[in-house]
């Protein structure tokens, strides 16, 4: 018998044709990467089409591949992963996208698909910096309006580039300069401390061989 999502995969290219650039199932999960120019167009069949049915957006955010595990990427940088339901199919379904271009990421926007998707956009917008082409209101979502950078990018730096106070002079928050020094976030580790053999050979024994 075949397993429900080997079933989606093996329907998704007579589904979406020459929109679908790769489909690979693992641990029981289907994933289809579709091409970028056309995907709301491709979307659109995902949720309208009898055999699939995926009238529910779960969740869509965003992903930086500059790395990729051991390797470096050598593909785009920025990708959007859209979760997807079909409750009338009991099916799920992953799908990524890529931006075409690095240094101006962008992506069209899929809140006319799923009006869902409104709030996802921002966020990925926020945090990765991928633009959303059709976006009604493509603002931050988490940080506030005068942060700087996108702090889910990998070469963000773990510092931040400003820091807020308040002035009381000026009566009002200010942004400076970030001033916390570099750290590097290697743990630091010591051995044969002769403080920690003292510190067990004077400990108090315990147990019933000790009364």
């Amino acid at each position: 018998m075949v397993a429900a999502h080997e079933a989606l995969a093996a329907a998704l290219p007579a589904a979406l044709g020459e929109n679908l650039k790769g489909v690979a199932t693992a641990l029981g999960e289907t994933t289809a990467v579709v091409a970028p120019e056309r995907l709301v167009e491709t979307m659109r069949t995902l949720r309208d089409r009898p055999g699939l049915r995926f009238e529910t957006l779960v969740d869509a955010c965003g992903v930086d591949y500059s790395t990729y595990g051991n390797d470096v990427h050598d593909g785009p940088r920025y990708a959007v992963v859209y979760h997807l339901l079909s409750l009338a199919n009991n099916h799920r379904l992953r799908v990524r996208t890529f931006a075409v271009d690095d240094d101006f990421p962008v992506i069209a926007s899929v809140i006319d698909v799923w009006p869902a998707a409104n709030w996802y956009e921002r966020e990925a917008f926020d945090l990765y910096g991928i633009m959303f082409a059709g976006h009604p209101d493509l603002r931050r979502l988490l940080t506030d309006y005068g942060f700087i950078g996108h702090p889910f990018r990998k070469d963000f730096p773990l510092s931040g580039n400003v820091e807020v106070r308040y002035d009381p002079a000026k009566g009002r928050v200010v942004y400076e300069p970030v001033s916390i020094e570099p750290r590097t976030l290697v743990p630091r580790v010591i051995r044969d401390d002769h403080r920690y053999e003292a510190a067990l050979r004077d400990a108090p024994k315990h147990g019933p061989e000790h009364g």
